[in-house]
């Protein structure tokens, strides 16, 4: 592998025109890399797409056997496919390669990272790792509380995440618009994205000749926190169901403990794994009240009133910005 320049400010956003790549640009603008030279890259299809970066027009660029050179960091935002095709040139050229895709999620070479994980996990920081994956935010979530009961004595951990329409893309978001429109004009809804109605429809899977698979997204979210976990603690079940909202993701999550632990307990554990609890009188956790935050929003654990020592959890982060927050959190971390 090739020798860093250790001063090098090249940035290379690989999956630029995804929604994720731009939420990282503008995180990456606001911050301490406002001055990076920042390189936007993505798929053919993509490729000549008039943008911004750094107050300056742009145009996106097709991959080519010289885009990773001198780069300091690239980060993937596209595909999984995308990043799988591409991750081995970009740690060839000596970059730090920093998956936002979930491309890498499985491969032992790979770093899973979210601020508090490494305490969470006993581990030192594993700065001089070339890869590392961060987590979408339904399994940060999920990863992040299974941690926290863990600290008290965690029996079953059981998480239903809800998927919005933004993981699709601009085009999931402008068809569930279109078919909210269609819906309440008594029209016929067009499909293309999801092959079925998504619009005021709550769905475990799409159509069959949709190119969106729940259970794709689904088993990528498992193998995430699965990586986050990493045989510390026990693996929650996890479910994943479409509800028809633009941005955000939001979860319910069932905890049965193995101790008659109280709520005060409980708050502590979650509040050091990472999660922002609203103070009583405040409005509770959702994907319209997180939009723009760059933390997870967890409301006041209920106790079941039928089970003992089970306790439910509700609630939200946004599904953008707190991955591409994280993300520029770790690159500063690597500086």
């Amino acid at each position: 592998m090739p020798s860093l320049e250790r001063d090098s400010q090249r940035i290379v956003i690989a999956g630029a025109s995804s929604l994720l790549g731009t939420e990282l640009r503008s995180v990456l603008e606001d911050g301490r890399f406002a001055g990076a030279d920042l390189r936007l890259l993505d798929e053919p299809s993509a490729a000549g797409t008039l943008t911004a970066a750094g107050g300056e027009p742009t145009v996106i660029q097709p991959v080519e056997e010289e885009s990773f050179t001198k780069a300091r960091f690239v980060f993937f935002t596209g595909s999984a496919e995308f990043t799988l095709q591409n991750v081995a040139s970009a740690l060839r050229a000596g970059a730090k390669v920093i998956d936002l895709s979930g491309g890498t999620a499985s491969r032992e070479e790979t770093v899973p990272w979210f601020p508090k994980l490494d305490a969470l996990r006993g581990r030192e920081f594993p700065k001089d790792a070339p890869s590392f994956m961060i987590p979408s935010a339904a399994a940060t979530a999920a990863a992040a509380l299974t941690f926290a009961l863990s600290k008290i004595g965690l029996r079953r951990v059981m998480a239903v995440c809800f998927h919005s329409a933004s993981e699709a893309g601009r085009l999931g978001i402008e068809e569930l618009e279109s078919q909210t429109g269609q819906l309440l004009s008594f029209q016929g809804v067009g499909q293309p994205i999801f092959d079925t109605q998504v619009a005021f429809n709550m769905l475990d899977r799409f159509g069959p000749a949709s190119s969106q698979k729940l259970s794709a997204i689904r088993e990528r979210v498992r193998t995430e926190t699965d990586a986050c976990l990493k045989d510390k603690c026990i693996m929650p079940a996890i479910q994943l169901v479409h509800t028809p909202v633009f941005y955000g993701t939001a979860f319910s999550i069932y905890g049965e403990l193995d101790t008659n632990a109280d709520v005060d307990q409980i708050l502590k554990a979650c509040y050091e794994s990472g999660f922002v609890i609203p103070q009583d009188g405040e409005a509770g956790p959702s994907n319209v009240g997180v939009a723009g935050e760059k933390e997870m929003q967890l409301a006041k654990p209920e106790a079941d009133p039928s089970h003992p020592r089970v306790w439910w959890f509700w609630g939200a982060a946004d599904n953008m910005r707190l991955p591409a927050t994280n993300a520029v959190k770790l690159a500063t971390m690597l500086s």
